[in-house]
């Protein structure tokens, strides 16, 4: 699995199942490998940002430049790992996890209203004013028991998060 431009073993396929908690079939494995040497343009092993910004998906996302952060020169093996939050297999924890790390940009392992309020200018532009989105924010904190000086941990995250539901999940196609 050095280089992009290697075939997969059967033992590659399965390490890297095991590394992505077999959320991945052994078919959208090698699905993924193609797309990701398709993406590794210079076949040096792993992709960076300028290579995901090539993702038309990637790009338009209005958290992109979060995402980034978190895929700039990833592996094959960690890029499946990074995917698996999106399989439809994976659990409200594994996709919590994954938001939660968008949130958190210091990577302190706290979330605070400030932080939350980035994202949400990030995802609303200028659809909403900076009082909008503080007052929806206030609000929705509040009803989960927090207050704007709340840091949020992950599990405080969690809990907010879990009275609104995830839906983030991404279709592998098997050719």
């Amino acid at each position: 699995m050095g280089s992009a431009s290697s075939m997969l073993t059967q033992y590659d396929i399965e390490e890297v199942q095991e590394h992505c908690n077999d959320l991945f079939s052994q078919q959208e494995i090698v699905s993924l490998y193609q797309r990701f040497c398709q993406l590794d343009r210079n076949a040096k092993g792993f992709i960076s940002a300028d290579e995901f910004l090539s993702v038309p998906e990637f790009a338009m996302n209005p958290l992109s430049q979060r995402l980034l952060k978190m895929v700039d020169g990833l592996n094959f093996k960690d890029f499946v790992a990074f995917l698996s939050a999106f399989s439809a297999r994976a659990s409200m924890q594994q996709k919590s996890e994954l938001i939660f790390k968008v949130y958190d940009s210091d990577c302190n392992g706290k979330v605070s209203f400030n932080d939350i309020l980035e994202v949400l200018r990030d995802l609303s532009g200028s659809f909403m004013s900076d009082e909008q989105r503080e007052k929806v924010l206030t609000q929705v904190l509040q009803e989960a028991g927090y207050t704007r000086e709340s840091y949020l941990t992950l599990d405080d995250f969690v809990k907010v998060l879990g009275s609104y539901g995830v839906k983030m999940e991404v279709e592998v196609p098997i050719d």
